[in-house]
């Protein structure tokens, strides 16, 4: 059996076919889903890049393997090992085409081919997924008779929404230039617009209407359905596809407009930390089976281990998700998952099957206030903070929470919460802004 990951970077779930978005911005990977199991909650315990993609690989959560922001200076421990060594002892061929080696090394570790697409481009978020797939396909092709493990990275849709014209079609406002309904005005006063400017919304021209900008986003996921279509199809006509689990998945999603936040990859709320998941292996995967229990990136690597026969290591606290794809074993993994993010700002959350408690550790530049709760059953949009007016909710949580990482620390060896000790990174940039 062979295995490809693609893992499509910034993907939010809710803005697929699939899991219920009205716009056709995904008929292949909304196939993908019909010809397997799709998870309906994945999450990504940490955000964004770099504490994502370390917990998918180590299968430990963040709190354990200690990368808790992207672009800080704390490196991952050279003895946790990680999936890709790990297939390789196992007997597998193993591939990454994608450039995260530029952020950070170990994101490379364990691969025999690793092949960085973007040399040619001065900033490696504009690589295609046609120049991702013009080196992952004629790697598959060549490599057809081994056993191999595959990562495809595309980073459609992350910011600069900048889709081909011929995806730039899913704007059904009026003129998203009208200087009378300015709902972009408030980001000008934050980073992003100074990350941004000149790189991606100067370009766009003068543009008035959030909506306008949202539907670049699902232009870029349909750019990036294509080129999921493009590898499945380089599958198929290798005659793999009936031999290859195919995982499909993303390391975080995005905020388009909420809470002083735009377009940005920051916030623990759904729309940002609920991932899709889709898993197709033929006649041991059923087709169009739709799993509602939580699952979580430090899964993967566990999962995969096991279904291979590969041994797993005592440091991954992730647990199998297979037979919950394949309908063997629908007992649930977890009651509730935890996530974290300390890049822009700093902050932990618990999920449970109703509520979502957000807990601040610092205070944020929004103005929002340190606890936030949640109730997804009646509020799935989370639009309304419900900490005041259920404070027995809150405080039970938040008592849970704080012990949580208080026994997680103690496993880990480490005394300091890691968001409090490592401090924001990202978000040091708002005090060029608005210092104090």
């Amino acid at each position: 059996m062979n295995i490809l990951l693609i893992d499509i970077d910034t993907l939010r779930a809710d803005h697929l076919g699939c899991f219920g978005y009205p716009k056709p911005t995904s008929p292949r990977i909304d196939a993908l889903a019909a010809e397997g199991a799709l998870f309906e909650r994945c999450y990504a315990p940490g955000i964004p890049t770099t504490p994502a993609h370390t917990t998918l690989y180590t299968g430990m959560h963040p709190l354990r393997h200690n990368i808790v922001a992207h672009g800080g200076s704390v490196d991952l421990d050279r003895r946790i090992p990680v999936l890709p060594e790990l297939l390789q002892r196992a007997g597998y061929t193993t591939c990454a085409v994608d450039n995260l080696f530029e952020i950070k090394p170990w994101l490379a570790r364990g691969y025999e081919f690793y092949v960085n697409p973007s040399h040619r481009h001065r900033m490696r978020l504009l690589v295609s997924c046609e120049e991702v797939n013009s080196r992952a396909i004629p790697w598959l092709k060549a490599h057809a008779g081994e056993r191999f493990f595959l990562y495809v990275h595309y980073w459609e849709p992350h910011t600069p929404y900048l889709p081909p014209a011929r995806y730039r079609t899913f704007y059904d406002g009026g003129d998203p230039f009208d200087p009378s309904r300015d709902g972009l005005a408030p980001m000008r006063r934050t980073p992003f617009w100074e990350m941004w400017g000149d790189t991606w919304f100067k370009k766009l021209g003068p543009v008035t209407d959030p909506e306008y900008i949202v539907s670049l986003y699902d232009g870029e996921v349909r750019h990036a359905d294509d080129g999921v279509a493009a590898l499945l199809e380089a599958l198929e006509d290798a005659g793999l596809a009936d031999n290859t689990l195919v995982i499909l998945t993303a390391d975080h999603g995005e905020v388009m407009v909420r809470n002083g936040i735009f377009f940005d990859h920051h916030g623990l709320y759904e729309e940002t930390i609920r991932v899709p998941l889709i898993v197709r292996l033929p006649g041991k995967v059923p087709a169009g089976r739709r799993v509602g229990a939580f699952v979580q990136h430090l899964d993967f690597a566990p999962t995969l281990l096991r279904l291979v026969g590969a041994p797993v290591p005592d440091s991954m606290e992730g647990r199998d998700f297979y037979p919950l794809a394949t309908g063997g074993d629908d007992s649930p993994l977890w009651d509730r998952v935890v996530c974290c993010e300390s890049t822009w700002q700093s902050k932990w959350a618990v999920r449970t099957d109703r509520h979502k408690l957000i807990l601040a550790r610092a205070p944020d530049r929004y103005g929002n206030p340190r606890r936030e709760l949640y109730d997804l059953w009646d509020d799935p949009a989370e639009t309304r903070n419900v900490a005041e007016s259920e404070p027995g909710t809150a405080d039970a949580l938040e008592a849970w929470l704080e012990e949580w990482i208080r026994q997680g620390l103690a496993r880990a060896g480490r005394s300091e919460d890691p968001l409090v000790a490592q401090g924001i990174t990202l978000g040091r940039r708002w005090e060029r802004i608005a210092p104090g």
